[in-house]
């Protein structure tokens, strides 16, 4: 048995309903929160789903501390269809709230990126490649 695709992203945060309002205003849609103390993003491929963090690293084992430190060494992100879409992605994720950690810029690849953290210190990248295109259901592929 493999496992084929990611489904969920499961993201600790401090501050739910804070969190909730950040992603729902980020995402442009609501959650399904039909179930206490959980927020289900249903995006297109994989779900992004937030809990409390110290009920996640409970959940996880009862020794598990929920503290984070400033960089767990893991980034989200959204690759843009054009540079343009890179810059009004952090546009509205500034207004929602963001703290914006590096503006986009030209890389050293030849594409178009910057870093955003949401409000529980999560990294995200916005990023448009030159090698990348979007299939016709908006997932990512290589340009053939």
């Amino acid at each position: 048995m493999t496992i084929p695709r990611m489904t969920v992203i499961t993201l600790g945060v401090t501050d739910l309903a804070k969190s909730t309002q950040f992603y729902q205003a980020i995402f442009g849609l609501r959650p399904n929160s039909n179930y206490q103390g959980i927020s289900f993003f249903e995006l297109p491929g994989t779900w992004l789903t937030l809990y409390p963090i110290a009920r996640l690293a409970e959940d996880i084992s009862p020794q598990l501390s929920a503290t984070r430190g400033a960089f767990s060494g893991i980034t989200l992100a959204y690759n843009a269809r054009s540079k343009d879409e890179v810059v009004a992605v952090f546009e509205q994720v500034e207004a929602a709230g963001a703290a914006i950690i590096k503006a986009p810029q030209d890389t050293f690849w030849g594409g178009f990126s910057g870093y955003f953290s949401d409000l529980d210190g999560y990294h995200w990248e916005v990023v448009w490649g030159p090698m990348f295109d979007s299939a016709p259901d908006g997932s990512l592929r290589f340009k053939a």
